[in-house]
């Protein structure tokens, strides 16, 4: 059968939570009323459940039915269905981070930078390439976020991904794939689709305050990976004239 991508995500949803839980398909088959081919055929997108099950999922696994069909991060179903209800904290009078004049400066970096991409992406208009950036993106604030609450010593069960999956690169693993759905978007963006004017005075005009930072990242990371490049090529033996 062809698979939908909302049945894709629903047995790979499916699979993660009775993983996390540490059942066996035998053991969550029985708890769940159903037989253990049936949800083997479930989680292996072979076979799309009715709501009966679904709601009974939900409630087995304490999330919403949005999570469970990968409609939405929020397990509890939380999602944010508009935009302008996000805080957004570059509308704050002074949104600088208090005695950290580094931490300001990338703070404002990114959030410009990631602006102006955003805004290119909903321009081109194609939905997967929106989703799948913001997906990398999410997974690298993630891994930040994740480092910084472990060395912090802080107690509780926050992240639901094993630290033995999350040290042995599952997150590095799912950006990989991100980004590889994310050039594939780009390359077929769809027939409708176009690419806006990005050259460099036509970014200017569209992103007179936002697009410098997006210059500024450009040029620090591209001095950065020149100096790992040389530093590589230094290393490498040379090859002596005949």
């Amino acid at each position: 059968m062809t698979q939908t991508k909302t049945g894709q995500d629903f047995s790979r949803v499916l699979t993660l939570l009775r993983q996390e839980k540490g059942l066996s398909q035998r053991q969550a088959a029985k708890e769940l009323g159903i037989s253990q081919a049936l949800l083997s055929h479930y989680e292996h997108a072979v076979r799309e459940p009715g709501l009966p099950f679904v709601c009974r999922a939900c409630d087995f696994y304490g999330v919403s039915a949005d999570f469970l069909l990968g409609r939405t991060l929020s397990r509890d179903g939380t999602t944010i269905l508009d935009a302008d209800t996000l805080y957004d904290v570059s509308t704050e009078r002074d949104s600088a981070l208090k005695g950290s004049v580094m931490s300001t400066l990338y703070k404002k970096l990114l959030i410009n930078s990631v602006s102006v991409i955003f805004d290119l992406l909903s321009r081109l208009g194609s939905k997967a390439a929106i989703k799948a950036a913001g997906n990398y993106l999410c997974t690298a604030v993630y891994v930040m976020y994740r480092h910084l609450h472990t060395a912090a010593n802080i107690k509780g069960e926050l992240f639901s991904v094993p630290t033995d999956y999350f040290q042995a690169g599952v997150p590095k693993a799912d950006m990989i794939l991100n980004e590889a759905e994310y050039v594939r978007a780009l390359s077929n963006p769809g027939e409708k689709a176009e690419f806006p004017d990005m050259s460099h005075d036509s970014m200017k005009q569209a992103y007179p305050g936002t697009y410098q930072s997006l210059l500024q990242i450009v040029h620090t990371c591209g001095e950065r990976l020149q100096g790992i490049i040389g530093s590589h090529a230094g290393d490498q033996p040379q090859t002596k004239g005949k």
